[in-house]
């Protein structure tokens, strides 16, 4: 069996004890183990802190941009190799696996270019300068510098390449090492990247790091300048806020958890109409796209009284069409959840929401004797007031019609009764109801995605995670921030009040004049 490695302190090394196992979602195959029992993870920090810091410091922006450029095309030039992996051990058809590898290298390839409109100073003006007194000589300026610590980052299993891309390319850009953890269950591709990265030289040491298998006690040596980022569930995001290196020492911070996105069709909506059609196709590939296995797939569908019935029959037939079986075979669209402890999970969320609900297809069954399977469910649910519903996360190809009366006031309501979520879309072609809801859904939403027969041929989707856009939400949601461009540095820098004489700070941090 093949033991994955981690790259710490300089070197691949392989962890002690009985690994957990990574499996072929699909056969139920043991593909690989991985552990990180008695690797000194301790060492791994220092490295990063006195190694790899001081040497990402010491490059430009151009200079980092330039290195994440080339992990964009390293990458890339394994794609085919990833993409079997992703076949393999996370169970994805080769359109998932594509969506998350080259989700990866074009979040790279991103931030190499919105590196262009940064300065060639050390740091980063942070606004404009501002007079601090009766006379114009006593000054200040805000800039930002990069922490110095290390940025370490703990993956969900879902996206082993763009999770851990995203992440990276931001805190790379500012100037901070970092230390990459992946979901084990579907860390084999997430390895191999580490592998090509390192290979490829186009960082300094120390500036990449890679643990496969358990964080072990990691935490216990984060220090305040170190850095957290953390995708997953919300139990583990409350263990890790509870932990002494945040509470007591003032680490860092920002978590992405649950989501209970939410769909809004308007009332105005007629089933004849293009909104309608793009209504329908979106929602069927936010259920079964990965799975249903994305921190922004849809969860819950608040649809008008009257259209229910005539909802209820589109997304039936269009679920009905997504063939479940093998992803290596190119005759199915959806393949297996990641492993049996996935399965487990969905078909118990699953029976929840059937104790209050309608299944209208799929259901709880496994669909095959072997492997991770089960069929897209859709359900109605008899009060969509019912907090399971709004509470109660299914992390697979499942979601609940709920309907509403309406009006913007209802569908906010129940929206808001989700805690807080990643993404909400509204698809109306109704000029009034899209900005209205916007404005109210925005305090509990990181994104608001108005769908209309305007952009149907053009909107990328509520699921695509664009690099320029904003990544998080409020919270349930985690209450964190990723990506939105320049924006995504602001996690790993340090922003400082700089106050003197004007000639001297504006001279030094100023913004340069455009030539």
């Amino acid at each position: 069996m093949k033991l994955l490695e981690s790259y710490l302190a300089g070197r691949w090394q392989r962890g002690s004890g009985e690994p957990t196992p990574l499996v072929n979602p699909t056969t139920d195959e043991t593909l690989a183990g991985a552990s990180s029992e008695g690797l000194d993870l301790a060492e791994a920090l220092r490295h990063g802190r006195d190694v790899g810091g001081p040497a990402l410091r010491a490059l430009s922006f151009a200079e980092r941009a330039a290195a994440l450029k080339a992990m964009s095309q390293v990458i890339h030039a394994e794609r085919e190799t990833l993409i079997e992996m992703g076949v393999s051990n996370a169970g994805n058809t080769r359109g998932d696996a594509k969506f998350d590898i080259d989700g990866a290298t074009a979040t790279l390839a991103a931030y190499a270019h919105f590196a262009k409109r940064l300065p060639e100073t050390p740091f980063l003006p942070d606004g404009a300068g501002i007079k601090l007194g009766q006379s114009p000589r006593f000054h200040g300026q805000h800039v930002r510098v990069p922490r110095r610590g290390v940025a370490l980052h703990i993956n969900a299993f879902n996206f082993p390449a763009w999770g851990m891309m995203e992440k990276a390319a931001c805190a790379l850009l500012a100037g901070m090492p970092v230390l990459e953890k992946p979901g084990t269950p579907t860390a084999l591709m997430a390895e191999h990247i580490a592998k090509v990265v390192v290979a490829s030289g186009v960082l300094p040491e120390g500036a990449f790091q890679f643990l496969a298998g358990g964080a072990g006690d990691l935490l216990d040596h984060v220090e305040a300048q170190d850095v957290i980022a953390f995708t997953g569930s919300s139990g583990t995001a409350q263990r890790l806020r509870a932990h002494r290196a945040v509470v007591e020492r003032g680490a860092r911070i920002n978590v992405e958890a649950d989501s209970l996105n939410a769909v809004v069709l308007g009332a105005d909506v007629d089933t004849d109409a293009e909104v309608f059609g793009m209504f329908v196709r979106e929602v069927v590939r936010e259920m079964t796209q990965k799975t249903g296995q994305k921190c922004t797939a849809t969860r819950r569908i608040m649809v008008p009284e009257p259209l229910v019935d005539e909802v209820l029959e589109a997304l039936t037939e269009g679920l009905g069409a997504i063939a479940v079986g093998d992803p290596s075979d190119s005759a199915y669209r959806m393949g297996p959840l990641t492993n049996r402890a996935q399965l487990e999970s969905v078909q118990g969320g699953i029976a929840r929401l059937a104790e209050h609900a309608d299944v209208v297809c799929g259901g709880s069954k496994s669909l095959f004797d072997k492997g991770a399977f089960i069929a897209p469910t859709l359900l109605r649910a008899h009060d969509a007031n019912t907090e399971v519903f709004h509470a109660d996360e299914v992390f697979g190809p499942v979601a609940s019609v709920l309907p509403y009366d309406g009006s913007a006031a209802e569908a906010a309501r129940l929206v808001a009764r989700g805690g807080g979520s990643l993404v909400t879309s509204v698809f109306s072609d109704d000029r009034k109801l899209p900005l209205d809801l916007a404005l109210e859904l925005a305090p509990w939403s990181g994104r608001v995605y108005l769908g209309s027969s305007k952009v149907a041929e053009t909107a990328t989707g509520a699921g695509l995670v664009l690099p320029a856009m904003t990544h998080g939400g409020p919270g349930r949601a985690g209450g964190g921030e990723e990506l939105g461009g320049l924006r995504g540095l602001e996690l790993y820098s340090q922003r400082t009040a700089i106050q003197g004489f004007k000639a001297l700070v504006e001279g030094t941090f100023g913004e340069a004049e455009a030539g």
